[in-house]
């Protein structure tokens, strides 16, 4: 039963977290910043919110501290937000799973080209 709360709970934050962050959180480094992702942990006290960005790493880490310093107000609004006993303490990290997908993507593609260039025929064309 605790799973499926631990579940709901991960969805209704990621949801108002990303409202939080489009619409209160005023540090310009915030902007391009997508929630992919909340873990919450099984007693419902801690939460990994994962977050992508787009930008260099050093943009990344610096978005990843202004988040880390901005989570106390975003914490108090989620307590605003979702009614709980315990809000969740918040932990903010980078998800690089986006750009990795991105990055096979674009190897496949540099194969498939590669394999049309040297007169092989795609898969399933004979």
């Amino acid at each position: 039963m605790g799973f499926h709360r631990a579940n709901r709970l991960a969805e209704e934050m990621k949801k108002e977290v990303s409202q939080i962050l489009r619409e209160e959180i005023k540090d310009p480094r915030v902007g391009f910043v997508s929630v992919t992702r909340v873990d919450v942990s099984s007693d419902l006290r801690y939460a990994k919110v994962f977050i992508s960005v787009l930008g260099s790493q050093e943009e990344r880490q610096e978005v990843a501290q202004a988040l880390k310093r901005a989570s106390g107000f975003i914490r108090s609004e989620l307590a605003r937000r979702i009614r709980l006993r315990f809000t969740p303490e918040l932990t903010f990290k980078i998800d690089d799973s986006i750009e990795h997908g991105v990055r096979i993507a674009n190897i496949l593609d540099q194969v498939k080209n590669a394999d049309l260039k040297s007169g092989g025929m795609p898969d399933g064309e004979s």
